[in-house]
Parts: C-alpha cells; structure tokens; sequence
C-alpha cells in the first residue's frame, strides 16, 4: 500500500509558548553550569540544559544561552569555557546559578584549569572548550565549542524533565 498525497493545508496557527514548554519538557535533558573568564579576576557562568554533544571529530559541543542574559557579553568574548555537568547532588547549585545572584560562585569549591574558568568540584564530568562557533537563533545565541579537556568524575547526573529536577540512573 502506498501513501498518497494530500492537499496542503493552510499554516498553522501561532504556536502556544506553553504548549510548547509542555512538550519539550518530556525530553529530559542534562543540567550544566557553563563557566568563563570575565576579565580582571572576575568569571560568569550560568546553568544551562541547553548542551548537546554535536560531533566526535573534531570533538564539538553546543550550547545556548538567551540574548537577554547579562552574561552574554562575557562568554561572546571568551576565547575559552568549562561546561560543567552536574551530579544529581548538586539540585542547589543549579538553582543558584539559574537565578540572579550578587556572586555565584561566593563559598563554590572550584578550580581552574586550562580554559582558566572555574571546574566545579563535585560534578560528574567538565569539559573545557575553545570557541568554535557562534550564531544567532531566535532569542537566543548558539555557541558552538571544541573539547580541548575533558574529565569523567563519579556519580549519577543531574536530568530536567517534566519541570523538575532528577537523577540519571540506567533502568
């Protein structure tokens, strides 16, 4: 039996924001703190579930991060980040870096390393990066990095899924 062509419908209506959130959210995603060198002693960094691995050569990863972000600057400038990808023990500190905060990082065990921004003691992997790529998408800017350095720590990952924080642990 073969599939026969339809006619085309008219556009769809605007898509409800909601609905789309909704959605999305049956994808569960990894949480990250991604990290960088703000200049003078100083460093941003933002959690994000928007990260993906993208190729293994060259080694690539993505992320994005909202153009209303006021750290934006920063990490378009940086020639180098850590993306930090959090242990399910880590619930507070992905709550803290996702909301406005005079000083992140104040009382944060971390190190720095060849991307010189901070390596978040504790996660389950970090991944330093050089600046690859960068595009505008929406409200959002793409970047795109090489891994330069990378570490695998211990423990089950942090998930977001269905709104709310989770562990990733195999079935």
């Amino acid at each position: 039996m073969t599939a026969q062509a339809s006619a085309p419908r008219d556009a769809p209506k605007a898509i409800d924001e909601h609905a789309l959130r909704d959605a999305l959210a049956q994808f569960a995603t990894g949480v990250t703190i991604i990290c960088a060198h703000a200049g003078e002693g100083r460093y941003v960094g933002f959690t994000a579930n928007s990260f993906n691995s993208v190729s293994l050569a060259p080694p690539l990863v993505l992320w994005s991060i909202a153009h209303r972000s006021r750290s934006l600057p920063a990490f378009a400038g940086a020639p180098r980040y850590v993306v930090n990808i959090l242990a399910s023990s880590q619930v507070e500190l992905a709550r803290r870096f996702s909301r406005p905060h005079a000083d992140r990082f104040a009382g944060v065990a971390y190190e720095l390393g060849w991307a010189a921004a901070p390596r978040i003691a504790g996660c389950v992997a970090w991944l330093e990066c050089r600046h690859h790529a960068q595009m505008r998408a929406g409200d959002h800017e793409i970047f795109v990095g090489e891994v330069v350095t990378c570490h695998r720590g211990h423990g089950d990952g942090l998930v977001f899924a269905n709104h709310r924080f989770a562990a990733a642990r195999p079935l």
